[in-house]
């Protein structure tokens, strides 16, 4: 697939997944003519999304007349965005000076093993991704993780593979597969 834009390879193939454009028709309409729109648009296209695909970065570069690479640009330079899908819970592991010196590397190992990814990768199933902060702002839980806004620590390596047995096990309780029969 060819948009026109010259794209380096890597990210063309990125456009092949499907994605509704449709869903942001709205959000560029609201914000069509207001200049400096641009973080406000990548904001709602990831609310809408989880993410922002690589066709929604071009709708939007060619909707607000901008360049492709302006948009790219911003994408990629905030720490907010993500230009892939995150799974249902997102984890987030505090890399800041605290963390470290109280031991997140053991900790980054742990959820590394017992999620069976590897730092800023997705689980097979879609459950958990599996991502770094410069700090989480909560030093006195070092080492301490969040999950989808909710901090856990201070943290073991037994601890934080217990936080996630034990998303695991009610996500699957709610869903009925932890019954037996």
């Amino acid at each position: 697939m060819t948009c026109g834009c010259n794209l380096p390879k890597r990210l063309e193939a990125a456009l092949d997944c499907e994605v509704d454009l449709d869903l942001i028709r709205g959000v560029l309409q609201h914000h069509h003519d207001q200049a400096g729109s641009l973080i406000t648009v990548l904001q709602e296209t990831q609310a809408v999304y989880g993410y922002l695909p690589m066709r929604a970065l071009l709708l939007i570069a060619q909707e607000m007349k901008l360049k492709p690479s302006k948009v790219y640009g911003a994408a990629t330079f905030y720490t907010q965005f993500r230009l892939k899908p995150v799974g249902k819970h997102l984890i987030l592991l505090c890399q800041g000076t605290a963390c470290h010196v109280n031991g997140a590397d053991r900790i980054a190992t742990a959820l590394c093993e017992e999620l069976k990814i590897d730092i800023g990768e997705t689980t097979a199933d879609g459950f958990f991704t599996l991502n770094t902060a410069a700090c989480l702002g909560c030093c006195s839980l070092a080492p301490v993780m969040m999950i989808d806004g909710q901090a856990y620590g201070p943290l073991t390596a037994d601890k934080a593979r217990a936080v996630i047995k034990r998303i695991y096990s009610s996500e699957r309780a709610v869903d009925g597969e932890g019954e037996t029969a």
